[in-house]
């Protein structure tokens, strides 16, 4: 069950320490759980998340779990959220995979739609047969992507991603670390800040709004 907070996941969030928490942007007005105001109410700062090193973020060419290529550029013209992880993980990907879910949905319910896509740290078994059989179970709007060696260092690389063989697990297989956060990308593929895996999806959906709403103003 993906938003089952195992131990492992417990022990990663301890980890990211106070850097991720200083992660909580400034976007207004503050809305609760079953306040979905229109995106355009939303003011956003165009820095960079505080207390992260900058990140220019890049075009990546993958296959999606269709068998489709694809880049960083959205096909549907709309914002992505980014999470970088794989189908096996019982770590922190059963939590930000869930809130990555939720928060796009909050955008939805907002006339805000963005993507969700997972891009695959492990490529052995993430096969675009087996993601086409388990991103679903995630969100239905949910692309998987996979792709050569190469093509996903490159999109790893972009996002300053480190990914790391931990162990063997007799049951789960094999286990890694990964990065934890997620990326909010324009239309165009853009970089545009990112999440710690501890913001909450209500929090995550109004900071997204408010680039969205800029988009449109400047478009």
């Amino acid at each position: 069950m993906w938003a089952k907070k195992t131990g492992i996941a417990a022990v990663l969030i301890a980890g990211l320490g106070v850097g991720a928490l200083a992660a909580v942007m400034t976007a207004k007005p503050e809305m609760s759980a079953n306040s979905r105001p229109d995106a355009s109410k939303f003011s956003v700062d165009n820095s960079n998340t505080p207390g992260f090193p900058k990140i220019k973020g890049g075009d990546f060419d993958l296959v999606d779990h269709h068998g489709n290529r694809r880049t960083s550029v959205s096909p549907e013209g709309k914002f992505q959220l980014l999470f970088f992880g794989y189908s096996n993980c019982k770590a922190i990907c059963s939590l930000a995979l869930p809130n990555l879910a939720e928060a796009v949905d909050l955008l939805e319910g907002m006339n805000a739609a963005v993507t969700p896509v997972l891009i695959t740290v492990d490529p052995e078994r993430d096969t675009v047969d087996t993601l086409n059989s388990t991103v679903t179970d995630i969100h239905p709007n949910l692309v998987g992507l996979t792709g050569p060696e190469k093509n996903l260092d490159d999109a790893y690389k972009a996002f300053n991603l480190e990914k790391k063989f931990l162990f063997e697990h007799v049951d789960e297989g094999a286990v890694y670390s990964h990065g934890s956060f997620i990326y909010l990308l324009g239309p165009d593929g853009s970089f545009k800040t990112l999440f710690a895996p501890v913001i909450s999806p209500i929090r995550i959906a109004e900071i997204s709004a408010g680039y969205i709403a800029e988009e449109i103003v400047q478009n």
